[in-house]
């Protein structure tokens, strides 16, 4: 599907002004899983690509929104943002707006409704188009609407703006063939497309050749990978792939389904020296009714005894999740045995999210939907239990210690603590100071440190300075290279303080952690 709709605030047509030929800034700005975060880096390489530069600090030429559609208050961010954007543009001739993702898949015609200043909208299926639909926009003074109802091209075979040199997402898969009655993925990316092998593979070499040592394995459900093209051991098969790569030190998926999640995958990982000790795996339920309902094809035993597999093979392993709180019909004895699983689970995190009604999606046709403040209650109650499982678990880790990949952005308080910020290998979140005297590490060096102090949602280490060990890596080095590319010298992260120059606004973290 194709449609070109006449837009009165599309812009000014191209002028001769040798002003205007300097190179056009943009910036994405990411809501919604990781995949969205994938394809924003897809978005930043096309347009690159294409002549634009990232905005560093000025408002943008070019402003796209990577969009979600999961949740109900996604069109409230979309619209907001796009209100908040119309008098810019009006001050700023030229400007151009583009609107991507699964809402822009489900919405189409209705963006432009609402928001006639945009400029172009595009789907899921069609990332590739968006610089040729911004030319379009421009010269036609009018505004395109480009949405295929199938894949045009696999996402990875266009160009990439990686968020970050010394990690880096790899997607496995698109689409989803589940049919959960809660979500509107399928519908708006489609059926499972699986990537082969020998592409995946390739596509990480290349990251570890430009300094990477971290990948993570992308797909709506990983551990579905290869049923394509028949081979149901495929995903354990290309995790021990993933062994052989050299200078690939962590490798991480997100996210396994529970039903289809098999003892090779949990074999695959604990023989695997850098498949990480971590594991994202979705419980959205701890009652067999609401499962069944949500049409989750497993039950709470099976779940747990997955748990119970994993934690005898990888003892340290540190499990996250997510929970729907208030699905319809879900009674106090069904959000009482939600707690009860995720007390038995010992979480480290948790995404915690109440029921949102999508239209389109048969939950949102069921009876019995639940008030507002009763969700909120139950939501309230699990978030507590789930704070306190977090801050024990974690408390588990003090007098261990730990390697940190460190990472270019700081906690909040950095500037008071004067910490660095990094990742375990378990994927928590490890804030730590470098000891007076000692060498500071770059973003993508390791440190290893003890645990001083623990807290729900991460951890403390002050070292002093035989306790703390520093590890200059390849992606380190790369980090450097990327900040002289960008400035014309090396610039420490002790004294940027972490921040690189993007031109990828990321609206979620990348992991999964506990969001209220």
């Amino acid at each position: 599907m194709s449609l070109t709709i006449p837009s009165p605030a599309s812009g000014t047509a191209p002028s001769a002004d040798p002003a205007l030929q300097q190179p056009r800034t943009y910036q994405v700005r990411t809501f919604g899983c990781q995949m969205n975060v994938h394809d924003s880096e897809r978005m930043a390489g096309m347009l690159e690509a294409a002549g634009y530069v990232p905005a560093s600090g000025e408002q943008a030429d070019v402003v796209v929104f990577n969009t979600c559609a999961v949740r109900e208050n996604a069109d409230n961010k979309l619209y907001g943002n796009l209100g908040m954007l119309a008098p810019v543009k009006a001050a700023n001739p030229g400007m151009q707006i583009a609107v991507g993702g699964c809402l822009a898949q489900k919405d189409r015609e209705t963006i432009l409704k609402k928001a006639p200043w945009v400029d172009a909208v595009f789907g899921t299926h069609n990332v590739g188009a968006l610089p040729a639909l911004l030319d379009r926009a421009r010269h036609n003074n009018e505004a395109q609407l480009e949405i295929l109802e199938s894949l045009d091209v696999f996402p990875s075979t266009l160009p990439t703006k990686r968020d970050s040199v010394y990690s880096g997402w790899v997607s496995i898969s698109v689409g989803c063939n589940n049919t959960c009655t809660f979500c509107i993925v399928p519908a708006l990316r489609g059926k499972e497309k699986d990537r082969r092998p020998g592409d995946i593979l390739a596509e990480i070499q290349a990251l570890v050749d430009d300094g990477a040592i971290e990948v993570t394995l992308l797909g709506q459900n990983v551990n579905s990978y290869g049923v394509e093209f028949g081979d149901r051991q495929a995903f354990s098969k290309l995790l021990r792939a993933c062994g052989e790569i050299t200078g690939l030190e962590r490798v991480r998926f997100t996210s396994p389904h529970p039903a289809a999640f098999t003892d090779d995958v949990i074999d695959a990982m604990a023989e695997t020296p850098n498949v990480m000790p971590q594991l994202h795996m979705p419980l959205q339920s701890g009652s067999d009714k609401v499962l069944k309902d949500m049409k989750r094809s497993y039950r709470s035993t099976k779940f747990l005894g997955i748990l119970d597999k994993v934690r005898e093979k990888i003892p340290h392993a540190a499990i996250s999740t997510d929970i729907i709180v208030g699905f319809p019909g879900e009674t106090e004895e069904d959000f009482q045995a939600t707690l009860d699983v995720v007390e038995k689970s010992r979480f480290a995190t948790a995404f915690t999210f109440q029921y949102s009604k999508r239209p389109g999606t048969p939950a949102a046709d069921l009876p019995d939907q639940l008030p507002k403040a009763v969700v909120q209650e139950r939501f309230e109650r699990l978030t507590a239990l789930q704070d306190r499982i977090a801050a024990e678990e974690n408390a588990t880790q003090l007098g261990r210690r730990v390697e940190v990949m460190v990472t270019a952005h700081s906690g909040r308080k950095s500037e008071e603590t004067h910490r660095l910020s990094g990742r375990s290998q378990d994927q928590r979140l490890v804030h730590f100071s470098v000891p007076d005297g000692a060498e500071a590490p770059r973003p993508g060096d390791l440190v290893t440190v003890t645990i001083t102090e623990a807290a729900a949602f991460h951890l403390v280490a002050d070292p002093s300075v035989q306790d703390y060990s520093l590890r200059r890596s390849r992606a380190g080095d790369a980090w450097d290279r990327s900040q002289a590319d960008s400035c014309g010298a090396p610039v420490p992260a002790a004294a940027s303080g972490g921040a690189g120059r993007t031109g990828v606004s990321l609206g979620m973290p990348t992991l999964p952690v506990r969001s209220r």
